[in-house]
Formats: C-alpha cells, sequence, structure tokens
C-alpha cells in the first residue's frame, strides 16, 4: 500500500490543504467584511467632513 514517506507526504498534503481551506472561510467571513466595513464607515467620515467644511466656509 503506502510506504512511510508517501504516509508522510500525503499526511503534509491534506495539511496544507486543510490550512488553506480554513484559511479561505476565515478571510471570506471575517477579515473582507471587517476590511469593507471599515473603509466604508471612513469614506462616511470623510464625506461628513466635507459638507461640515463646505457649510462653514
Amino acid at each position: 500500500m503506502f510506504e512511510f514517506d508517501q504516509y508522510l507526504g500525503f499526511l503534509a498534503f491534506l495539511t496544507i490543504l486543510t490550512i488553506g481551506f480554513w484559511l479561505m472561510i476565515f478571510l471570506l467571513t471575517f477579515v473582507i467584511p471587517y476590511w469593507i466595513g471599515g473603509s466604508l464607515i471612513e469614506r462616511i467620515k470623510e464625506i461628513r467632513a466635507e459638507k461640515k467644511a463646505k457649510r462653514e466656509a
């Protein structure tokens, strides 16, 4: 069946595949929405500051 080095290679492949899968899940469910939400909040703050500066000028 498997020799020991083939078994280790197969385990390394499964480990890398699993790490990649969970990394993608983490990025798609937490990091990217957090990044987009933060950039939208910052943009809204900039727009409000521009409107306030126009009103005061």
